[in-house]
């Protein structure tokens, strides 16, 4: 018998687990900062383009159906409406496009994001079953939007009805979302973003490439970082728990778009649950509108720090749309549903199709009306 056989064993700590958690929640910290200054040094940075090269922006935008499909193009290429609106909300900020042009703007940046979903869905078009019900789990985010924008873009242009409301909104929080707000996070970004620009000689071109490369590199781990917290957890319970009800199904969309920013992320991972049948096509749908609340979020963060009042109305006029759009075709849902599982029945039949559908509706057609329209 040791001299130790008598003690009770103890439990030994895992520090390893404690020093992932505090490395990645530095990290994380780490990364929402860099994001926020990348917005900050774009607005800089737009501030010294002069302005003729203003002009020109307004001039491109001040038609909304070339704002719509410049949102629809530059997202889809970048695969990110997250870092579509925060590039349009730093524009915004710097006075480069006004409010009004930059509502259908964030109206295609909707449209554009549904791309991811559709690429995750090829994943298993060899076995026809399964890529009918991905197929159509994909292209049902796609159909509310495109059905949304087709409502409220008249409306918008003909009432102002999203606009009115956003503003109105601002206002109404003003004291906790406008000049207030950002200011702490002013004081600790501005100065990093001017000493930024003066080592580019005060090039704005410079300072703007500088700022994207920021803003895509913030947002890139920003959203693995959570995704490591956040979905190989939640993952495990979609099929058990979240489905049940459509109000938990719409809850869970929102909550985890919003901590995951990124609704590609998380509308994406969903599509093979759908493919492998552990949930409907009518199930998902309140989730996907759901995670379109949730990723506003972003815009959110991104007009905090611009100082702008009217940078921060664009966060809530993409709120705004998403809200109108649900109020619409969540009562109105077999609409979306049924296009979309028209278009997976297509899709079964001639494989061209899918593939079709992406570069056609996300690239040659946005492209074409632009060059036409410009």
């Amino acid at each position: 018998m040791t001299a130790n056989s008598g003690r009770p064993r103890r439990t030994p700590v895992r520090f390893s687990q404690i020093d992932s958690v505090v490395v990645r929640a530095i990290s994380l910290a780490a990364l929402l900062y860099l994001f926020i200054l990348s917005i900050k040094l774009l607005e800089a940075s737009f501030g010294l383009f002069g302005s003729g090269f203003v002009d020109a922006v307004f001039r491109a935008t001040s038609n909304p159906v070339i704002a719509l499909l410049i949102g629809v193009l530059v997202t889809a290429i970048i695969q990110s409406s997250s870092a579509t609106t925060s590039l349009i909300v730093g524009l915004v900020g710097a006075g480069t496009i006004s409010f009004e042009h930059a509502i259908p703007m964030v109206m295609g940046a909707n449209i554009g994001t549904t791309i991811t979903n559709m690429i995750v869905s090829m994943a298993s078009i060899s076995r026809s079953d399964e890529f009918k019900r991905a197929y159509a789990s994909a292209t049902v985010h796609d159909f509310f939007n495109i059905c949304s924008v087709i409502i409220l873009l008249p409306l918008q242009v003909k009432f102002n009805i999203i606009g009115t409301t956003a503003r109105w909104l601002q206002t109404s929080f003003e004291g906790f979302g406008g000049m207030k707000f950002s200011s702490p996070l002013k004081a600790v970004t501005e100065p990093v973003a001017a000493k930024i620009l003066h080592l580019t000689g005060d090039s704005g071109w410079l300072g703007a490439v500088i700022a994207l490369l920021l803003l895509f590199v913030a947002l890139r781990y920003i959203v693995r970082v959570l995704k490591s917290m956040v979905l190989a957890k939640v993952e495990r319970f979609f099929d058990r728990y979240i489905f049940r009800t459509a109000a938990l199904s719409f809850g869970l969309g929102a909550i985890l778009t919003a901590l995951v920013q990124s609704s590609s992320i998380t509308s994406s991972i969903v599509v093979p649950l759908v493919g492998a049948g552990v949930i409907s096509l009518e199930q998902v749908f309140p989730y996907l509108l759901g995670a379109n609340i949730g990723t506003t979020i972003t815009a959110f963060l991104a007009s905090f720090v611009t100082n702008s009042t009217e940078a921060v109305a664009v966060a809530f006029a993409h709120l705004v749309f998403n809200i109108f759009g649900i109020l619409i075709f969540w009562p109105l849902r077999v609409l979306p549903i049924t296009l979309a599982r028209k278009l997976s029945n297509a899709a079964i039949k001639s494989k061209v199709i899918p593939f079709a559908y992406i570069i056609g509706v996300f690239f040659i057609i946005p492209g074409i009306i632009i060059f036409l329209m410009r």
